[in-house]
């Protein structure tokens, strides 16, 4: 889109940190159309509200600073738009869809605005097919569904974002779409490091990422989803391919929106979140969804403020997913990496129609074994593990040994664990589990099962 000189310009009437409001005599800018402010027109603003018939309110995504009343604006006449296209493969964008990787500019491409509809319910199909992750706890306990939405829950320092990395590493070779990762609100120094083991794997040129860092103003973070979710719609509708949308973290979207909320003045709902919450959520999620042309799979590490689950931000993410990993601090504490609780994630994908009985039986009867051992565990707590009957004392360990099987080396960590990562594939995660359900292991020493890939790695001391 050509930005054409605006004929009726507005100036800057009031700057309250990201905010700023102005004055359009002659013709008001409608809801989302990008502004260009300052006497260098380096402001980007979208506006967000009309407060009367020649003033407008909006969210300033780059600094304002250096900005002053009477400054002049500039209506572009178009929204917000992003570059679309496979130009795109292979590198590192902001909001706006420029390079940040140090690379050359890309130049020639088409732009669409980063406002869509969701695509109608008559034209989405649905699948039954799983997603391999090659993680044994996702792929048996809670797996994930092509085409649909996953979420990575879990408070802080538990393994959400090396979770997702590991995810990428596995899906590189067997994922033959598009690879798409949105950094909402996070560390610089994550991003530089996924982007240099990307391109270390020869992954990166199947790869757009796109990040709205946590130094940049709440309203290019709040923004950021949508710019990822435009590429990622283009590459399903247009170039008709399957797209792995992967966002860390989605709790600083909804964070962000809070922030340009309490910018905005409107008065805080539940928990000090924005009275907006689960409208502005949603029009984020719903855009995630499978046509006959494509599917987009997402995976999403959702932030858990101090660990409650409770929590309103939490709580709508749960809502929009068809698979929920939760990560629990208690179990990273003791040592089982990756931290998933089996007990509280869950899948809608995990039917016998679908999984097949052997897989749904087995998961069960996991489930089944670690709840029966949660129970035990104060009994065993204070009257020890002799007290219990024969039968209960083998539940108890088949479960420990389940515990430490549930536990995998990962390729992301090597350099921090000097041990070496592994994929494992379902059938064999299965056998795993089925074998030490079946008592194959008593004799074995727990940690044998610890850290290792297929239960073949297990050895006996």
């Amino acid at each position: 889109m050509i930005e054409q000189k605006d004929p009726y310009p507005g100036t800057v009437i009031s700057v309250r940190g990201s905010v700023v409001d102005m004055h359009f005599p002659n013709r008001l800018p409608p809801i989302n159309t990008k502004l260009r402010a300052g006497d260098d027109a380096k402001v980007v603003i979208e506006v967000l509200t009309h407060l009367s018939t020649e003033t407008v309110r909006g969210i300033a995504l780059t600094s304002t600073r250096g900005m002053h009343r009477g400054a002049p604006v500039t209506n572009t006449g178009h929204p917000l738009s992003v570059p679309v296209g496979r130009q795109l493969l292979g590198r590192m964008l902001n909001v706006f869809g420029e390079t940040i990787d140090r690379s050359n500019a890309i130049e020639g491409v088409k732009r669409r605005s980063i406002h869509q509809p969701p695509v109608p319910l008559n034209q989405r199909t649905t699948s039954s097919d799983i997603f391999l992750s090659g993680i044994k706890a996702i792929d048996v306990l809670s797996p994930l569904e092509k085409g649909g939405k996953a979420g990575l829950f879990g408070g802080a320092g538990v393994g959400k974002t090396v979770l997702i990395t590991e995810i990428i590493h596995n899906m590189a070779g067997m994922h033959s779409g598009v690879s798409l990762f949105c950094g909402i609100g996070e560390r610089c120094r994550e991003a530089e490091e996924l982007y240099r083991e990307m391109e270390a794997a020869g992954v990166l040129k199947n790869t757009v990422m796109v990040f709205g860092q946590m130094n940049e103003p709440p309203g290019a973070r709040f923004r950021v989803g949508h710019s990822a979710l435009t590429m990622a719609e283009y590459f399903r509708d247009t170039e008709r391919q399957d797209v792995l949308l992967l966002i860390d973290n989605i709790f600083r979207f909804i964070q962000a929106g809070s922030e340009v909320s309490g910018l905005m003045g409107q008065i805080p709902s539940r928990v000090g979140y924005q009275p907006t919450l689960a409208t502005e959520l949603s029009g984020l999620e719903e855009r995630i969804c499978s046509t006959k042309s494509g599917s987009i799979t997402s995976v999403q590490a959702v932030y858990v403020p101090a660990d409650d689950f409770t929590d309103p931000s939490a709580v709508h993410t749960f809502t929009h997913l068809s698979a929920s990993i939760v990560l629990s601090r208690k179990r990273a504490s003791e040592g089982f990496y990756p931290a998933i609780d089996p007990l509280n994630s869950n899948s809608a994908m995990l039917m016998p129609h679908i999984v097949g009985e052997r897989h749904y039986r087995i998961a069960q009867e996991i489930r089944k074994t670690l709840a029966f051992y949660e129970d035990l565990k104060d009994i065993i707590a204070m009257l020890g593990l002799e007290e219990l009957s024969q039968d209960d004392r083998k539940i108890v360990n088949r479960a420990r040994r389940i515990e430490r099987f549930l536990t995998q080396p990962f390729f992301t960590t090597e350099q921090f664990t000097d041990m070496q990562g592994k994929k494992v594939a379902l059938d064999e995660a299965i056998a795993g589990f089925e074998r030490i359900l079946n008592d194959d292991f008593l004799d074995y020493p727990e940690k044998s099962l610890y850290m290792i890939g297929n239960i073949e790695e297990a050895k006996k001391e």
